[in-house]
């Protein structure tokens, strides 16, 4: 594509404002480097410990060992067991695939479950953990005893104890089913049918879209869309997807969700089942149970945020959303505390209280580490875990009040008010003259965005308003044309109905925007998808 100066000028400074400025990292951004081809170093893997997990496996294949891959029951950890089990199995070891119970079991490898998969299975003698186990120093230790080894492969931030395990490939660079791809890789398994894996874990553990992570979403996007795994062309048909039109978004709104409601309500073995299922009629079965239980766990979570948001309210306001509540179902008191940080901008964390032991999920906003500020109160935790942005954690239910004025004392001043006020990120200024063909194809070149690469958002000043009229379910939308200097464009306000007495005919608006291609009766045109106004 040849591209005019303007263009050039909008491309230019759309990669500045993501700090990519050398040769180097924007042709890394605009031409990822296949994920086959990246090196151990640039990922932060430590080949002596990659080396030594190698010899260590092909051991487990010559002595005929039972190996049990112990995964976790949200997307990420799902996907990495579904890949390293796949990959495992395809070169010949006696392998088997664990995912642990949420409410029986809890998070992360623990000596209960091993001396029951011990007991089941004379023959095991090494447990590789995916998703989980670097902040499992106790659990490890004991483990060890029972004349098992551990490997570890996991992304998450490491703890003040690193674990005496067998050999730990780590790095927070990549989530848990990039690790586990990039060690099938080095085992010289055929790691190409899992790509797409790799790509709905990336964007389920919302690891930012630059470097590795942009390769493993670009190139495993390509390849969800051509995937051939039964379970998961099953699960498009459920949620009316077509194949070859998913994105980062039906990833993050409506695959993923689905994959990990099992794990959140109900048994997380089920999802791991749908990917890896060979049969047409078993795959059907399952999706259409996990789109079940998916609705369910929207009903469930949409009465924890009504119940947190009528409590909120009914309180002084504080920097810090902690919320405790025997009635919080304990598998979505992170999606609560998510809804939470989006509508009220302040890190949230809630808690669903239990008899003895409590169960803790947080979420942060932008400049806020939220398992930095968890960790400082680790005398009254008994687990947790988690990255700058999530985190979980347990603790005796006891000490829930004293937990709370500690957390808020520490860190109050760690919010500030710069930190608190909401921001929109504008890239540049756009007269409607000069969006063009052209220029979303542009745009189209930052794809797939997401996390740490957003979709680019542009301002014009003094537009006109021709048209507007409410749309969606109780008009919570807002159909919009929009006119400057002649030109005029379709817009859509998604969650903005309650402006609607303000939009008046005639009337002239600052709007902020991203563009999209609208395609309706097999026609396309350009659209401006709202995110923020100023009247004049």
């Amino acid at each position: 594509m040849i591209l005019n100066k303007d263009s050039r000028d909008v491309i230019k400074t759309l990669l500045q404002n993501r700090g990519l400025k050398t040769k180097i990292k924007i042709n890394e951004f605009l031409n990822p480097t296949l994920p086959e081809k990246l090196s151990l170093k640039e990922l932060d893997l430590d080949q002596k410990e990659i080396k030594k997990t190698i010899l260590r496996i092909k051991q487990a294949k010559i002595k005929k060992e039972k190996v049990i891959v112990y995964g976790d029951y949200d997307a990420d950890g799902i996907c990495a067991t579904a890949v390293l089990w796949e990959a495992l199995y395809s070169l010949g070891l006696d392998t088997l695939p664990y995912i642990p119970g949420r409410f029986d079991e809890g998070y992360g490898i623990n000596i209960r479950s091993v001396k029951k998969l011990q007991e089941k299975e004379p023959k095991l003698k090494l447990i590789i953990t995916v998703d989980n186990g670097i902040v499992a120093a106790k659990e490890i230790a004991a483990i060890n005893k029972l004349g098992i080894n551990i490997i570890v492969l996991d992304h998450h931030t490491l703890g003040k104890i690193i674990p005496e395990a067998f050999s730990i490939i780590h790095t927070t660079q990549i989530c848990a089913a990039a690790i586990v791809w990039i060690l099938a890789r080095e085992l010289k398994a055929d790691v190409k049918s899992s790509l797409d894996l790799v790509a709905l874990a990336t964007i389920a553990d919302q690891m930012p879209l630059i470097g590795a992570n942009r390769s493993f979403a670009k190139y495993g996007l390509e390849a969800l869309r051509k995937t051939q795994r039964k379970g998961l062309l099953a699960l498009f048909a459920e949620a009316a997807i077509k194949k070859e039109d998913i994105g980062t978004y039906e990833v993050g709104y409506l695959i993923a969700p689905r994959i990990n409601a099992m794990g959140r309500i109900e048994q997380a073995i089920d999802s791991l089942r749908l990917l890896c299922t060979k049969d047409i009629k078993r795959a059907a079965d399952l999706a259409d149970l996990i789109g079940k239980t998916n609705t369910k766990r929207q009903k469930i979570v949409e009465e924890v945020v009504i119940h947190a948001r009528q409590t909120l309210l009914a309180s002084p306001k504080s920097k810090f959303i902690i919320l405790a509540d025997e009635n919080y179902h304990e598998g979505v008191i992170g999606l609560a505390a998510s809804r939470l940080v989006d509508e009220f901008h302040r890190p949230a964390i809630v808690i669903s209280k239990g008899k003895d032991i409590s169960k803790a999920s947080a979420r942060s906003i932008p400049g806020f580490n939220i398992i930095e500020s968890i960790w400082k109160l680790e005398d009254l935790l008994t687990a947790g875990g988690g990255h700058p942005m999530a985190a979980g954690f347990s603790l005796e239910t006891k000490s829930i009040e004293i937990f709370i004025k500690r957390f808020r004392d520490l860190n109050a001043k760690l919010l500030t008010p710069e930190i608190l006020e909401r921001k929109l990120k504008i890239d540049l200024e756009l007269k409607f003259t000069d969006i063009t063909e052209e220029l979303v194809k542009i745009i189209e070149t930052f794809e797939p965005t997401g996390m740490g690469n957003p979709t680019p958002v542009f301002v014009s000043y003094g537009v006109e308003i021709k048209t507007v009229r409410p749309v969606g379910r109780d008009g919570k939308h807002l159909k919009l044309t929009l006119t400057q200097d002649s030109h005029t464009f379709d817009s859509i306000a998604f969650g903005m109905g309650d402006s609607l007495p303000d939009l008046k005919l005639g009337k002239k608006i600052d709007v902020a925007y991203s563009l999209e291609e609208n395609i309706w009766n097999g026609s396309s045109s350009l659209q401006l998808k709202i995110k923020d106004f100023n009247l004049f």
